[in-house]
């Protein structure tokens, strides 16, 4: 599997380590505010998200990397690409994805990781367009989108929980870093 450095961060492979870190990402209100219904998720659903992670790696090629702090070691989160089947009215796309743990928000980890895995995307998986995925009203990861250059392609619902969302998007042979 591959593994990206940027200035602060790595972008690697889970190992079995990284479960309980990233089950306190998971169960925190606040971090999973936004995202689907906004319940959190315990160890044993961590468990089986971090499994789904790694077997689109197998079957897509790419997938979400741990993201550890370069320096302490520390896993802050995720980040990387995926197919958003829970939205079949923009496949066949794949979307950019991130999640960090509270006390790393604010800090530009978020941007940085992405940015990343869009030059990933574009550099080794040959891919031409990215999306990303957001509630209507989630103004952080707004933000990291437009610093990623990804403007607002369509709204959507999410079909499960009716939330509205924005889609966005950007070309990659456009994209500037």
């Amino acid at each position: 599997m591959t593994e990206i450095l940027t200035p602060r961060l790595l972008l690697r492979q889970w190992q079995a380590d990284d479960l309980v870190p990233m089950a306190e990402i998971n169960a925190d209100p606040a971090v999973m505010e936004w995202i689907g219904d906004g319940s959190v998720l315990d160890l044993e659903e961590t468990a089986d998200a971090i499994e789904r992670w790694e077997e689109e790696w197998d079957d897509e090629g790419f997938g979400l990397f741990a993201v550890e702090l370069l320096g302490s070691g520390e896993l802050i989160g995720f980040t990387g690409l995926s197919v958003p089947h829970f939205l079949p009215e923009v496949l066949p796309a794949v979307q950019a994805e991130w999640r960090l743990g509270r006390q790393f928000w604010g800090q530009g980890y978020a941007s940085e990781a992405a940015q990343a895995v869009l030059e990933w995307a574009l550099q080794d998986r040959g891919l031409e367009h990215v999306i990303g995925i957001c509630r209507t009203g989630h103004e952080a990861s707004e933000n990291v989108m437009r610093k990623l250059g990804m403007t607002l392609e369509r709204e959507a619902v999410d079909p499960v929980y009716g939330f509205p969302l924005n889609v966005h998007g950007i070309d990659l042979t456009e994209y500037s870093g």
